[in-house]
């Protein structure tokens, strides 16, 4: 079996290569940072929080708008777009599709139970805790002592 050298790698090699995974998604965040550029140049009312570059396939990138509404903004836009990224990728990427998903921004929200049941501890509760903690063994009789405690806690 071979020794392991004890020699340490340069790792800057990886971010100055050419090929390979890592310079593969720094092209591809060239692009797209390049198209959210042109977006942003074309279209300086589109709110930020409206649209997002949501992927890219062969030829054609896929614009995400949260409405019909900012959806038709940027159809209107769609040869100008296109013709700005033919020429920034060397016609590399020439069509943009876009798509509409108008719950990619909404929290979703919490619901209530009608009949859901309280955390708290009444005080008559508490008392029974304690009656049953004075015939319980030491392990249990900490732990129902603790727990009747929180009805103090509640109340306050």
């Amino acid at each position: 079996m071979a020794r392991k050298s004890k020699i340490p790698t340069d790792m800057s090699a990886l971010f100055n290569s050419t090929s390979g995974t890592l310079a593969q998604i720094a092209v591809k965040t060239n692009f797209l940072t390049v198209l959210a550029d042109i977006v942003r140049h074309i279209c300086p009312d589109l709110p930020a929080d409206v649209w997002k570059i949501a992927n890219f396939r062969s030829n054609a990138i896929v614009i995400e708008v949260s409405s019909a509404v900012w959806s038709q903004r940027l159809q209107f836009e769609r040869m100008n777009i296109c013709r700005e990224l033919a020429k920034e990728t060397k016609n590399e990427f020439n069509q943009i599709e876009i798509k509409i998903t108008p719950f990619r921004t909404k929290i979703p929200e919490k619901t209530v139970l009608p009949n859901a049941i309280s955390t708290t501890i009444s005080a008559s509760t508490a008392e029974r805790l304690l009656e049953v903690a004075q015939t319980a063994p030491e392990s249990l009789r900490k732990k129902l002592e603790k727990l009747a405690a929180h009805a103090g806690k509640n109340s306050e």
